[in-house]
This record gives C-alpha cells, structure tokens and sequence, in this order.
C-alpha cells in the first residue's frame, strides 16, 4: 500500500527541507512495493517561494488528504497563512501522522496541534517558541521528538533524521539503513540526540582555552577546579577564569556543568541504566547532584530521560 505524505510549504520555506523528500524518493526506489507517493502542497497552491529565492510549483491543500502530513520550516518566522492554519486543522483528524521540521513546529502549535504534546524545534528558536506556546512541553535539545502520531524534528538536516525515523516505523530498521547508505549520510542520530555539541557551542578564540575544554571533556570524572584547567594551559587561575568568561561568556563552572550533563545525556541515550554509574562516570559525584544540574540544564530530571531510552530500545527491539 502506497503511503501518501505531503510537505506543506510557506513562502519563505526553508529549501534544505526538500532533502526529507530525497527520503521517501529513494525508499520507493529500493523497495519492490513503491510505498511512498510524495506532493508538495501549499495553502492555495501554484508557485511558492523558498527563503533561497528559489519558488517550486506547489499543490492546494484543499479538498485533498494524506496519511501523512509534514510542515516545513523557515529561517524567518513570519505570521501564518490562516487558510493553512485551517486546512492543518482540517486535515489533522484525517491523516494517520503529523509531523513538522525545524520551524514548522510553530505553525502546528499555532494551529493549536501541539497544546499538550511534546515537541522540538530548532534549538535557536527553543525560548522564542517556549514563550509563545507555554502549552507545548518543548525538549529544545533533541533531533526529533515522537508523541503518539504527531512527530517533530530540529532544523536543517534534521529533516533527514526525521524522514529515515518515519521509513523505519512504516518499514523496518533495514529500509531505512538502505536509504542512509544510498544518501550517504550516518543512520540515523536517535531522537535523544544533542542538537549540538557543547564544545562547538562555546567556540572558545584561544588554542589555551580550547585545550582546557578539551582536556575537561576527556576527564570529567576529576574535580576539575579553575586551579587544575588553569595547570593545563600555564595560566594563573585568575588569568584563566577571565579569559575563558571573556572567551565563551560562561563561568569554568558552568562550562564544565555543561560537558558533564551532554556526556551523561549520551550514556543514558546509548544505553546505561544506572543513574549512580552515569553519576560517577561524568563527574556528579552523586545522584542527587546529578539531579539537580539536569533540572537547571534541561528542566527535567535523569530518570524521565532513562524511561525514554528504554522505550526507545523496546520500540526498535520490537521493529527489529
């Protein structure tokens, strides 16, 4: 049976998006049954522009219906079409998934299809979405996000990501590696993923600094006082504490808080099922610390993301 998917986009849509259509394209190429039938659509259809400057020949939304509907992003949000917040809501009670990509998170959760569900966006547009919809419960550091039949992804290549989970749950993990291979891209970054790395994030301007970072990173079960990064770089602690605020706008302290929680995200993520161990690994000492610094970093503690990686694992166990 042919899965009929639609990408809704906007003027201004972000061009990138069209590489999840790449997706289904070469999953209908390898797979004998031709199971995906992709339509771009549009609130009134014709010519829509992309943010690129590049327009494509769109269909209308109207009077039309998928089984599965996903809503493109952009780079600059601009207030949404009402004829396609209708036709969204009209088509939601219809389609089997709903989905969006980087920005378009906010074109559901303006059409009201997101109140109560969780989702992601673009970690650049986390806080702006997050005050405009305090409805949403928003995980603003992971690639996608499933919450029943409505899926969401980050930006940019994200799509990818997204595309391959959605081949996956239709077909199975094998479809889906094929297609990674034909795009050459890694099959596939699991939902839990960081959006970005903390390293890249800080983007210190000095090799003393970035050693010190890096040196925290591969030794985070030390202390990993001002005092010892300092040692590193033949700094005064006072000169390092300076330069590396002046450099990444951040305390040491909060630097090194920030390493500790993406590597113990990672654990959990790939697999480890012990808060205590995660604890000791990443330099939290103890569970309770741990705690604490997950609340501050991702407003939710290490234990709701060990149930999600165990769920995870049952799920694809199950469509192994």
């Amino acid at each position: 049976m042919t899965t009929r998917v639609a990408l809704v986009v906007f003027p201004g849509f972000q061009i990138i998006d069209l590489a999840a259509i790449s997706a289904f394209e070469v999953a209908t190429l390898l797979h004998p049954a031709k199971p995906y039938e992709v339509t771009l659509v549009s609130a009134h259809g014709g010519l829509v522009p992309s943010s690129s400057g590049v327009s494509l020949d769109t269909r209308p939304m109207a009077r039309r219906s998928f089984d599965t509907v996903m809503v493109g992003g952009a780079t600059e949000m601009a207030p949404s079409d009402p004829v396609l917040l209708a036709e969204l809501r009209r088509l939601a009670p219809r389609t089997r998934r709903l989905a969006s990509i980087c920005t378009g998170a906010f074109i559901l959760a303006e059409a009201g299809l997101l109140d109560g569900r969780r989702a992601t966006t673009h970690w650049a547009m986390a806080h702006e979405f997050q005050r405009r919809f305090p409805a949403v419960q928003l995980e603003e550091d992971r690639i996608y996000v499933t919450d029943g039949t409505v899926w969401s992804s980050a930006g940019m290549t994200a799509c990818i990501d997204l595309a391959l989970a959605l081949i996956d749950a239709d077909h199975g993990p094998e479809l889906a590696k094929a297609v990674a291979r034909k795009l050459v891209v890694h099959y596939r970054r699991s939902g839990g993923q960081s959006q970005f790395s903390t390293l890249a994030d800080l983007e210190p301007s000095s090799d003393r600094v970035r050693t010190a970072l890096s040196y925290a990173r591969e030794n985070l079960r030390q202390p990993l006082s001002v005092e010892q990064l300092a040692a590193q770089v033949s700094w005064s602690p006072r000169h390092f504490s300076r330069a590396f605020q002046a450099q990444t706008g951040q305390t040491p302290a909060k630097a090194i808080e920030k390493l500790r929680l993406e590597a113990a995200h990672a654990l959990i993520d790939g697999g480890e099922n012990s808060i205590a161990r995660v604890a000791d690994l990443t330099g939290f000492g103890d569970e309770e610390r741990m705690r604490r610094a997950f609340l501050r970093g991702f407003g939710r503690p290490p234990q709701s993301f060990l149930r999600e990686a165990r769920s995870r694992r049952q799920e694809e166990a199950l469509a192994a």
